[in-house]
């Protein structure tokens, strides 16, 4: 095995096919979203310069990639993607760390923001500075939030105003985070979000109960 991670560039539009079907059926295999993309925009990103790929030899094995939002006031690292024969190694997590240095590098001031249903991403998150936050902090625009179309749980969305789905809003303030440098800070900061997702939860469970409790009176 012979892995490369790096930022993707022209020479590597010959995979952008590959990507989203990766996408396609990792979306599918989890039952919630990953904005569903054409190959064409994925090798704009790759142009721009604004993705991380993971390659083992001539293989397509990870990728994930910037997006920016509200005049580059907010950057959200999207459609983060490893393929099944790989999850477990460590390849997610080096891809984040990848993808958030790069936004870093090319947007110093914009908050970095992400939505996830994955236990193991709002770990990486955590762990790299974020703090979980209502879908109100991060981008209202209407562009972002129609990309959740194409994900299976878009009815609990539009439910709920746009207030909150299964997924969990992760968000980095540049302005406000320190880096976390020890394992005692990690794992305060993991607990911390862990309190969050158990309170959110039965915050959710209650309003879409009610929601539905409406629409089946109407």
């Amino acid at each position: 095995m012979s892995i490369i991670i790096s930022v993707a560039d022209a020479r590597h539009k010959i995979h952008a096919v590959a990507i989203c079907q990766l996408m396609e059926d990792s979306a599918k295999i989890r039952g919630t979203g990953i904005a569903k993309r054409e190959p064409a925009y994925i090798e704009k990103k790759m142009d721009e310069g604004k993705c991380i790929i993971a390659l083992d030899k001539s293989e397509v094995i990870g990728f994930c990639y910037i997006e920016s939002w509200e005049g580059q006031r907010y950057v959200a690292n999207s459609g983060l993607i490893v393929h099944p024969d790989f999850r477990g190694t460590g390849i997610a997590k080096k891809i984040k760390e990848q993808i958030f240095i790069l936004s870093k590098k090319l947007y110093p001031n914009a908050s970095i923001f992400g939505i996830t249903t994955s236990l193991q991403v709002m770990k990486i998150n955590s762990d790299l500075g974020y703090k979980p936050v209502t879908f109100s902090e991060l981008t209202q625009d209407a562009i972002f939030w129609k990309g959740c179309e194409t994900c299976a749980n878009f009815d609990i969305l539009q439910r709920t105003n746009r207030k909150m789905c299964l997924c969990t809003g992760m968000l980095y303030k540049p302005s406000e985070v320190q880096e976390k440098k020890t394992k005692e800070d990690k794992l305060k900061a993991w607990n911390q979000l862990l309190h969050f997702l158990k309170i959110r939860t039965a915050i959710k469970a209650t309003i879409i109960q009610r929601k539905t409790l409406n629409h089946e009176e109407q």
